[in-house]
């Protein structure tokens, strides 16, 4: 979700954007590789600054990742600048590491991925120019994607404000994305770049058809009045009083008429199924929200189900589990984000065929 913060500004001159991070097997035994050749369990969470995560919530965290023992872990809001120094063109592949501050910062947050269980993983990073959005993506080293990070091929080499990482595995391909959010008047333009972002998206699962998808993240809207808590409360919901003219972009930003209208057509026509409201057909009022507004304030017990794993209608009889990890209304289980990680199991493929 927005947090309405500003971003952190950049300081100081650096050195050249280092080249972009490439991962190797990390050491990876034959009998590693030969184990599965694609992932079955996945996790993606909304950290709401990864740095803080790190310094304040680590080993709760890192205890979530060793007991599940994902394949790989999407990481959105990341807000970690990319390299590259003030008024140069910047490698979002890379962490800033120009000035005192931005290294120390680095420092900290590459210990963290380098112990255990994270060790055990290559990371990909697609950073906004300052502390701002991002995403990461966390893999496995016994297995080997092809990794990018856009969604149309004639774009840059990433998507503005590091939104959006693709691994292509043998036989599907996952999509890591932050979706940017509506927002609640478009004096921004923040509408227009919502609705271009869907339009984008469609565009993007109608052309991958040939070959199934596992798209994952913080896609920063409700499809279904059973993915909020309270409907008339998020349907109604203003900013300062204000009231789009429009009145399908009215209500809560990730609920208005308009968007969820357009995230319903982008998983019809990309012939794609929501893992688990496939498998949770009830609300849930306990476990079955991802984002959980502050505690204090009339958005305390207010949630919505915003992150998610959405699959091609080929994999849907291979969903075991997928699962929100946080409960109640005082955020347990959210590793202090305002978003707790969700998870999805696959079972084997029956044959090579899928």
């Amino acid at each position: 979700m927005k947090r309405f913060f500003k971003p952190v500004e950049k300081d100081g001159p650096s050195k050249k954007p280092a080249p972009s991070q490439s991962c190797d097997d990390g050491g990876a035994t034959g009998d590693e590789k030969k184990r599965r050749k694609d992932p079955l369990k996945f996790v993606t969470w909304n950290a709401n600054s990864l740095l803080l995560r790190v310094k304040n919530n680590w080993p709760e965290f890192a205890k979530f990742v060793s007991d599940l023992d994902p394949d790989v872990i999407a990481i959105q809001e990341v807000r970690m600048p990319a390299a590259g120094s003030k008024g140069a063109p910047k490698n979002p592949g890379e962490l800033k590491d120009d000035t005192s501050s931005s290294r120390e910062e680095k420092k900290i947050l590459m210990r963290a991925l380098s112990s255990p269980p994270f060790g055990n993983y290559c990371v990909w990073w697609s950073l906004g120019d300052f502390k701002y959005a991002g995403t990461a993506l966390l893999v496995k080293k016994c297995f080997q994607p092809k990794v990018s990070f856009l969604l149309d091929s004639k774009a840059s080499k990433h998507e503005p404000d590091g939104r959006v990482i693709l691994a292509e595995f043998e036989t599907f391909r996952l999509l890591n994305t932050y979706s940017p959010n509506n927002g609640w008047r478009d004096e921004e333009n923040s509408f227009q770049r919502r609705r271009k972002w869907d339009k984008k998206l469609l565009e993007f699962v109608v052309k991958s058809l040939d070959k199934p998808l596992i798209w994952c993240g913080d896609l920063n809207v409700s499809h279904e009045e059973v993915d909020v808590s309270h409907p008339d409360f998020f349907s109604a919901a203003k900013q300062n009083g204000y009231v789009p003219p429009n009145a399908e972009d009215c209500g809560q930003p990730g609920f208005t008429l308009a968007e969820r209208k357009r995230f319903g057509a982008i998983v019809k026509e990309g012939k794609l199924i929501d893992a688990y409201r496939y498998l949770h057909k009830d609300k849930d009022m306990e476990c079955g929200f991802s984002w959980s507004g502050n505690p204090i304030g009339k958005y305390r017990g207010k949630r919505m189900r915003i992150d998610y794993f959405i699959v091609s209608e080929k994999f849907k009889d291979r969903i075991r589990s997928c699962e929100m990890h946080g409960r109640g209304i005082e955020l347990e289980g959210f590793y202090g984000s305002d978003h707790c990680p969700v998870s999805l199991e696959l079972s084997e493929a029956i044959s090579d065929s899928v």
